[in-house]
């Protein structure tokens, strides 16, 4: 038995580890760019909380300080109702991470294509003079004012195409005879000079164009400035160029232009992976916060009255209507006390009911600890009193204790016992956790002699405690201890582990009806399952 349970703790613990890890990835370690200060404090909140929590828990358990109790619950039972939910918010984000990406990457691409014919519009064609090109200059792809590239195909020596050297840049075009050749184009920038000429006057090309030769009849020849291979002049006497020409005499032909100096580089933006990790991080950070944090509220904000009309074969018709209001699980304690008491108080008082039946599981903690919180119960009022069985918690935190306290505050306990009302028996049984202590429930002590015609209601904490319900002939169990499964999926569990989650149902003759309860266990928190007191109408067949 100390293997299985051994095994059994090895699993569920590398589980929890497992599953936290997973989350501190996802909502960390993916968010950032390496490693740092995020990362460190991610793993000290996940770790600390945990930690928090299972301090909690022991603290509770094993009777510390009660102001050391309330220290450590809030944070340590919001933790583990926080770190369910961001769990469940991680694992839905994997269903829209990929989504997001390819919806980036769509749009990404149409981006591109849009951008692409409008870039090429922008770019003048090969027939048109580029934009600072001097007024009457010939189109590039004319044939007088073809300009050459610096690499021709194979065997090309000049615009002629004669003479060898493949793949190697065009030499300078020669001019008319007597003119000087001029040099080959450089591919460093080389400062603009004067061209000397006989008898004309001339300008050097602006640095930074297509460099230009300017020749002329009987000139000495023309310096390239920068660029690539020099264009040919297309009418003797005079030098063209694809850019503009300085004119005589303006301080730039002279001086080089400042070419502009770069802006500062921007930060660069994260990659996109990065961008739809930290999306879904925050996301799911957010929508786990907002569900605790709702659901936090719902159960500090107190119970709702619920409504439901239970009709009874053997009930008489002077009965029906009769109004018996049922708590259960209201659990006070370190994080729920007197002001949450007080609030219970007043919801069942305000129903006016006929009888009130609080089901189990009132008070986690000692009398000591939590007598002043339980109080208020002092005030319910009822025209036949009220009643109370134990849960399985009253025998966590003192049973005999308790019993004796819920005596003190006007309460009646049924300990395998049965009342004789007006119009029918009510009977209750203690929880079967108090089987250890011997004092588990028994049914036969408590209906064995009843009068099988009267209608019977039972009061027993837990819902598998039915069975023995139908064997004795009884008409209605009222129960709890399920709080409908308290923090959503949660109620998977706990509809397996119970034969009615929440709610009204029949088993042979017998109805069963399960309160969610007042109060929350552990994270005073409640998710798919609203904390209620319910208001029981019994209905006579005979009215």
């Amino acid at each position: 038995m100390v293997i299985v349970f051994v095994l059994v703790a090895s699993l569920v613990l590398a589980v929890v580890v497992t599953a936290n890890w997973y989350v501190w990835r996802r909502l960390f370690r993916d968010t950032t760019s390496g490693p740092g200060l995020v990362r460190r404090a991610g793993a000290v909140l996940i770790a600390g909380g945990w930690f928090l929590a299972i301090t909690a828990l022991v603290a509770e358990r094993a009777g510390a300080p009660f102001r050391l109790q309330q220290v450590l619950a809030w944070p340590g039972f919001l933790w583990l109702a926080l770190s369910i939910y961001l769990l469940l918010a991680v694992l839905a984000g994997e269903l829209v991470r990929p989504l997001l990406r390819r919806f980036l990457e769509h749009r990404a691409r149409r981006t591109n294509q849009e951008r692409r014919p409008a870039t090429t519009a922008e770019q003048p064609t090969d027939s048109e003079p580029g934009p600072h090109a001097p007024a009457g200059a010939t189109a590039p792809d004319s044939p007088a004012g073809r300009t050459p590239t610096a690499s021709l195909s194979p065997g090309a020596d000049g615009p002629q195409g004669n003479g060898s050297g493949a793949g190697t840049p065009a030499a300078a075009p020669r001019e008319h005879a007597g003119d000087t050749p001029t040099a080959p184009a450089s591919t460093a920038p080389v400062p603009a000079a004067p061209v000397s000429q006989a008898g004309g006057s001339g300008g050097a090309a602006a640095p930074g164009t297509a460099p230009t030769t300017a020749s002329r009849t009987g000139d000495s020849g023309g310096v390239p400035v920068s660029g690539t291979a020099p264009a040919p002049a297309s009418q003797p006497g005079r030098a063209r160029c694809a850019t503009a020409v300085h004119p005589q005499g303006d301080p730039a032909a002279d001086t080089p232009e400042a070419s502009p100096q770069p802006s500062p580089a921007a930060p660069p933006s994260p990659s996109r992976r990065l961008f739809v990790s930290r999306v879904v991080a925050g996301a799911a950070a957010a929508a786990a916060v907002g569900t605790v944090g709702y659901g936090t509220y719902g159960v500090l904000r107190g119970p709702k009255v619920k409504r439901v009309t239970v009709p009874l074969a053997k009930l008489p018709r002077a009965a029906h209507g009769y109004r018996i209001a049922v708590v259960s699980d209201v659990h006070l304690g370190p994080v729920l006390g007197r002001g949450f008491a007080q609030k219970v108080v007043d919801t069942i008082n305000a129903a006016q009911p006929d009888l009130i039946a609080v089901v189990g599981d009132l008070v986690d903690g000692s009398v000591k600890d939590l007598g002043p919180a339980a109080a208020p119960l002092a005030q319910l009022r009822a025209r036949h009193g009220s009643y109370f069985v134990t849960g399985n918690h009253e025998y966590f935190s003192g049973a005999e204790q308790w019993l004796e306290e819920i005596r003190r505050l006007g309460i009646a306990p049924l300990e395998n016992a049965r009342r004789e009302m007006p119009y029918f028996d009510l009977a209750g049984v203690n929880d079967v956790a108090g089987e250890d202590e011997g004092q588990g429930p028994d049914f036969a002590k408590a209906l064995g002699d009843r009068d099988t015609a009267r209608a019977c209601v039972l009061l027993a904490h837990q819902p598998v405690q039915i069975h023995d319900a139908v064997e004795h002939g009884v008409d209605l169990q009222l129960s709890g201890h399920t709080h409908g499964g308290q923090l959503w999926p949660g109620n998977i569990v706990a509809s397996g582990a119970n034969p009615t989650l929440a709610g009204l149902e029949r088993y042979g003759d017998t109805q069963l009806y399960v309160s969610r309860g007042a109060g929350a266990w552990g994270p005073p928190t409640r998710v798919g399952a609203p904390s209620d007191i319910t208001v029981i109408e019994l209905a006579s067949k005979q009215a």
